[in-house]
């Protein structure tokens, strides 16, 4: 078995020389997480401006003047309205890719990207907050269903030794989308009271150029072989994607996963939960990704702006400092791709989780002194930048992904559309919960968060087995191993008698 080094060290000459495979981690990546990243940031600067819309339009239409809370809760539910969508998307997502295919389901997507920036581009022309409403609840959905199968497909679409760099290139994208949402938002680009309708359809145009350039690419092998089972047109992508060589290797792992899977039929969100077979690896991902937004990371980036004041920035000039927390984020992702097949998925989770406990911790302290001591501002400062980098290269580079390593085919879809929801689901909560718990604990809000980071470690330690450089098979073995006390030695063992018995007649 090879070494770390050596595996990214194989990684990385296989890059250079599958430049397609390059090409299509771009091109999924832009119709994909990105949507998802820049519609968490970019109604920040265009703001007051909608504001300024709701109110207009109620008293030109209705001769209503609106009062600050009936504003505020029109504007909350534009905001949170996003995360409907993604709800909606992610349950459906899993299914349609399983149906008719990651490359068409990501096709049709698009539509709803460009259909949501149609409505953000006549809302103002209109003098209609309705239709900014039904933008964001279409960007959500396409967002959820994004986030899914562009997950799915660019994973499916990697070699092994590269399946690790293909997840972490989701939550590149992811943090491209937010710093994209800051830096467009800027006042001198689309951030201006003329322009803030383009800044919302800008969704529209990467939906554009993701359908005019994802027909090029193939269908994922993966799917091709092991769903449709189309040996030729999977030898035919992988030679597409990777160049010409021998792809044995790759082709005799899914063979053996095929083999296993005889019989077994692609398995619904509802079947996935009863099944006491995949209980742990269903309980991982429930627990990364619902942690991820429970991490503290939107309350970090909330205080940010606080701490960057406080330490002297001026007001009009925060914009710009916000720019340096999405290009760290960027930094760290590209970092974590690099280091994630050397390093190890469960490491870099545990120690992400570990190291943000700390910092969470040492952040509480320095916010509750950086009014009586001068200094104090800037030493938040420098461990928010950290928080950001043990943020992205460990949870945003491993989780989203997660699921690929630890569910079978049959189950990978379901897996995805669990994560998905769980994750919308938390997002949702966080906006919801995040300014009462601000307004009633202030700077202690982070305990909960550190608590949270804390239990997801201790549960990777205890109950995640090691992933790297191990097949599919391997892994589903070890996870059976390390869970077989709990439910007896000898039940394990004739379940075992069981599950084999039956894959033999099967075959």
């Amino acid at each position: 078995m090879l070494s770390g080094p050596e595996i990214s060290t194989s990684a990385s000459r296989m890059l250079t020389s599958s430049p397609r495979f390059i090409i299509a981690t771009l091109i999924l990546g832009t119709g994909g997480s990105f949507q998802y990243g820049f519609h968490i940031s970019v109604l920040n600067s265009p703001s007051p401006f909608i504001k300024e819309l709701v109110n207009r339009t109620c008293t030109e239409r209705y001769n209503l003047s609106l009062e600050p809370w009936v504003l505020s809760l029109i504007w909350s539910f534009i905001v949170s309205i996003y995360c409907i969508g993604g709800i909606l998307g992610s349950l459906f997502a899993g299914r349609l890719a399983h149906v008719y295919g990651r490359k068409k389901s990501l096709l049709f997507n698009n539509i709803l990207a460009i259909a949501g920036a149609t409505m953000m581009l006549l809302s103002m022309v209109a003098d209609s907050f309705e239709m900014i409403m039904i933008g964001r609840l279409l960007y959500g959905v396409n967002s959820g269903f994004a986030l899914v199968v562009h997950t799915l497909y660019v994973v499916e679409c990697a070699p092994r030794t590269m399946r690790g760099i293909a997840g972490v290139s989701v939550a590149t994208f992811v943090a491209l989308g937010k710093f994209a949402g800051q830096l467009l938002g800027l006042r001198e680009l689309l951030g201006s009271e003329d322009w803030w309708p383009w800044l919302l359809a800008f969704s529209g145009f990467m939906g554009i150029l993701q359908l005019l350039t994802l027909p090029f690419l193939p269908e994922s092998p993966h799917f091709l072989l092991l769903d449709r089972g189309d040996r030729p047109g999977c030898e035919k992508a992988m030679q597409q994607l990777w160049g010409k060589g021998d792809h044995t290797s790759e082709i005799e792992e899914m063979l053996l996963q095929r083999a296993a899977l005889q019989g077994v039929q692609y398995r619904t969100v509802w079947e996935l939960i009863c099944d006491r077979t995949v209980r742990w690896q269903l309980l991982t991902v429930m627990v990364t990704c619902s942690v991820l937004q429970f991490c503290g990371i939107n309350a970090v980036y909330m205080y940010a702006l606080d701490v960057f004041r406080t330490a002297g920035i001026p007001s009009h000039q925060l914009q710009y400092a916000t720019l340096g927390t999405g290009l760290c984020e960027i930094t760290v992702s590209l970092t974590c791709a690099m280091i994630i097949e050397s390093t190890g998925k469960r490491v870099l989770l545990i120690r992400g989780n570990l190291m943000m406990v700390a910092v969470l911790g040492l952040l509480t302290i320095t916010l509750n002194l950086q009014k009586q001591v001068f200094w104090m501002p800037y030493c938040s400062m420098i461990l928010i930048f950290i928080y950001i980098f043990f943020f992205g290269s460990g949870p945003a580079g491993v989780t989203i992904a997660l699921a690929a390593d630890i569910f079978n085919q049959a189950y990978k879809p379901a897996a995805y559309t669990v994560g998905s929801f769980l994750n919308w689901i938390s997002l949702f909560l966080i906006g919801i919960l995040f300014p009462v718990l601000v307004q009633h604990l202030g700077e202690f809000c982070f305990i909960i968060f550190l608590a949270c980071c804390l239990f997801c470690a201790a549960f990777i330690w205890r109950h995640l087995p090691e992933i790297k450089n191990r097949t599919i098979l391997e892994i589903t073995e070890d996870f059976r191993r390390m869970h077989a006390p709990k439910r007896g030695v000898g039940e394990w063992c004739m379940s075992e008698v069981k599950t084999q018995a039956m894959k033999s007649t099967k075959l």
